[in-house]
């Protein structure tokens, strides 16, 4: 199991044409596999935002594959990474609606795990609102994997505000978030729900985000940052596209565990 491994969270302002932000993601990625990141995090609804709901649902694609599965097994194979993919809409059960699904792939280029958005979020503050049930199929089930230097858990956006939802992925080493976080609820909860998520769980949080003004007006919040398990911020990107970088090292984790063992001091 290696002691030091490099990780990386891509920051996007996806626009609503998916060949543009496909060409984004790959000179993104490729820049932070240059510095060094064997693990690397895109973040949520990197395909696409911005477009109608009729755009985003003739995306989908299926357990069969598709070409942003196509496009981040090849990246991933060929820059020997783990690459966490976002997130990218997914067919489910409801033809109206497609999963809001993270796939991961190993350095051979495999999807080695799945995870489909469970919390769909909704918001009402004068003229800004959201209801992502009525275009996203909600996931039910938490996941998690496991590499050879870590156990990673997923999970996107929303579900940052659910602690009970990190409990019932176990005991893991790092936790990924992918994110298109408004300016609004960002500015007020972002940070301080990603430290404490990570101080909970004594672990590290690599969390990317969508992060600037997209073509529609809409602003997402952005930094991106990576945590590490005593709650502090390693590094942070706070707008534009771009990547930031940070070091999982075994021994920091295993020392926290160590001299404050509180995932041992549970009581149910």
């Amino acid at each position: 199991m290696s002691d030091v491994v490099r990780m990386a969270a891509i920051q996007m302002v996806s626009t609503p044409r998916v060949e543009e932000n496909k060409l984004t993601v790959e000179r993104l990625v490729r820049g932070a596999a240059a510095e060094g990141a064997t693990l690397v995090v895109l973040p949520e609804f990197f395909p696409m935002i911005g477009a109608t709901e009729e755009a985003r649902l003739a995306i989908r694609e299926t357990f069969s594959g598709g070409p942003l599965q196509s496009m981040l097994s090849q990246l991933a194979r060929e820059l020997n990474i783990w690459l966490v993919g976002g997130s990218i809409p997914m067919a489910g059960s409801d033809e109206r609606r497609a999963l809001n699904s993270t796939l991961v792939f190993d350095p051979q280029g495999h999807q080695v795990s799945r995870y489909d958005k469970m919390h769909l979020f909704g918001f009402k503050a004068g003229a800004e609102a959201y209801d992502e049930s009525l275009s996203i199929e909600p996931g039910d089930s938490p996941v998690a994997f496991e590499t050879p230097f870590a156990r990673i858990g997923l999970s996107i956006c929303y579900d940052l505000r659910f602690p009970e939802y990190f409990r019932a992925l176990g005991h893991v080493d790092i936790l990924v978030l992918p994110a298109a976080f408004t300016a609004t609820t960002g500015e007020a909860h972002w940070e301080v729900l990603l430290r404490a998520r990570a101080i909970e769980n004594q672990c590290y949080v690599i969390a990317s985000a969508q992060g600037g003004r997209h073509e529609t007006g809409r602003k997402t919040w952005g930094h991106s940052m990576i945590i590490d398990p005593w709650g502090e911020v390693l590094a942070v990107l706070p707008t534009g596209e771009g990547w930031v970088s940070a070091d999982f090292k075994r021994q920091r984790l295993e020392t926290v565990r160590h001299r404050l063992p509180a995932l041992k001091h549970r009581r149910i």
